[in-house]
């Protein structure tokens, strides 16, 4: 066992002090979670099933259609106020529902023991193929919007936070998944790096296109999906890879890996060969366990070779099946709880991606450009300034990391040549700095005191 990991497992060892209830202690029952609308969200109803389980039916404009949220509170969340819990967003695989890790995987039995608020989405419609984690190319589809990284991002997270007394930060959140939902868990992490602190894929699929091998098999599988289980037309969703290429590079989480430095990355998958777990042959569970394990395999080398540290458990017999996931469940859970107890962030802020307009770790950048997609990035940001690369006209909000009301030297040097000036900080302590990429390439923007 790696001495990180050992600190992650005793981490998650000293968050258990104090959350331990005394053997034969008075009980009385508590009293039920309230869950309200907001962010967007419109609460249909609310099942209990015990002192922790909870089925929310929820309705989005994004989505179009219903979905539940399973929801599992710590023991003795109702007594515990007015404490504060992380939260793990747990997905579950193609052709899955939100009851699946409870039902299948056993998550109430393994996060019992811990401090933890566990959140479980469904990421389809009524067990269909699922949304493979996107905005949908193709809006007008029978399954309605489909914008599913907004709803996740946008009002999936922040209605969690109204409803339940979470940790509302990226050192409070971690994100996991199975199959589909490991792809999901890791793209989610890709492309929104400041909201969590901590991801695991579970015989997910975290290389979509990188690899020509990865990106045939990809291909194949989220199109059968889509037609076969989802039944909409081909290239709903990430649209059509020749047409479309950038769109599936910009959700490739292998081609943004940089995004990730600073998290912890967990990785565990099978070859697809039978294991303990497994009482006789199964050629589908072993076909599609070989696929993942190739994308696994892929993302993990790529991590290698540009210096991004991972956990990476390749237990090689093991198909695509339930047990494997519970017991993934099982090793991952106290190492996420060491990883809220000692949650670590890149030294300098790097981010790419092929979005016009975002905002990552305090920045936001507005790119004005001819090209509704392309990919950009800011590299080496810092305090002093940073490196930004792509086309057009960028506006950049800083973090607020300076002194309000006063005024600092900023330098651009870019394609079009040199240009200081005196820029003044707004009483929120950030700067709105304007980079010039016309023709393409970078700028190095340099900020220093008056």
């Amino acid at each position: 066992m790696g001495s990180w990991r050992r600190l992650r497992i005793a981490g998650a060892l000293a968050a258990l002090v104090g959350a331990v209830v005394p053997i034969g202690a008075a009980r009385a029952t508590p009293a039920p979670v309230r869950f309200v609308d907001g962010a967007g969200l419109h609460v249909l109803g609310v099942t209990r099933f015990d002192d922790r389980d909870y089925n929310v039916r929820v309705l989005s404009a994004d989505l179009g259609r219903p979905v539940n949220v399973r929801i599992l509170v710590p023991n003795g969340y109702a007594g515990q106020a007015p404490r504060r819990y992380p939260v793990l967003y747990l997905f579950h695989g193609t052709a899955g529902f939100a009851s699946d890790w409870v039902e299948h995987g056993g998550a109430e039995q393994t996060t019992a023991p811990y401090p933890l608020i566990t959140v479980m989405p469904d990421v389809g419609f009524n067990g269909d193929g699922g949304f493979w984690f996107t905005n949908w190319v193709d809006r007008a589809t029978t399954h309605g919007p489909s914008q599913f990284e907004d709803y996740l991002v946008n009002q999936l997270v922040p209605w969690t936070d109204l409803n339940l007394r979470t940790i509302a930060a990226r050192d409070g959140r971690a994100v996991a998944g199975l199959s589909q939902g490991g792809y999901g868990s890791t793209e989610m992490a890709a492309r929104h790096p400041d909201m969590f602190v901590s991801m695991a894929s579970f015989s997910g699929a975290p290389e979509i296109e990188r690899d020509p091998e990865v990106f045939a098999g990809a291909i194949g599988v989220i199109e059968a999906i889509e037609v076969g289980e989802d039944q909409v037309p081909p290239f709903s969703e990430l649209g059509n890879p020749a047409l479309d290429l950038i769109n599936w590079q910009g959700h490739d989480p292998a081609t943004l890996l940089e995004n990730l430095r600073g998290m912890s990355i967990d990785l565990w998958t099978g070859t697809g060969a039978d294991g303990p777990y497994d009482s006789g042959p199964n050629p589908g569970a072993s076909g599609i366990e070989a696929l993942v394990y190739q994308s696994t395999e892929h993302f993990h080398q790529h991590l290698v070779a540009q210096g991004i540290p991972d956990y990476y458990d390749n237990y090689v017999y093991g198909t695509h099946s339930f047990p494997y996931w519970a017991r993934d469940l099982r090793q991952y859970v106290p190492m996420m709880m060491g990883d809220f107890a000692h949650p670590r962030r890149p030294a300098v802020i790097s981010y790419t991606t092929i979005d016009a307009r975002w905002s990552q770790w305090g920045y936001t950048v507005t790119l004005r450009r001819s090209a509704a997609q392309e990919f950009s990035s800011l590299t080496g940001g810092t305090p002093s300034g940073f490196v930004l690369s792509g086309s057009g006209h960028a506006t950049v909000v800083t973090p607020p990391a300076y002194r309000p009301g006063t005024n600092v030297v900023v330098s651009v040097a870019g394609p079009a040549g040199v240009t200081s000036g005196v820029v003044p900080v707004d009483q929120s302590g950030r700067l709105t700095v304007g980079v010039d990429l016309a023709g393409g390439g970078q700028a190095r923007v340099s900020i220093r005191p008056e």
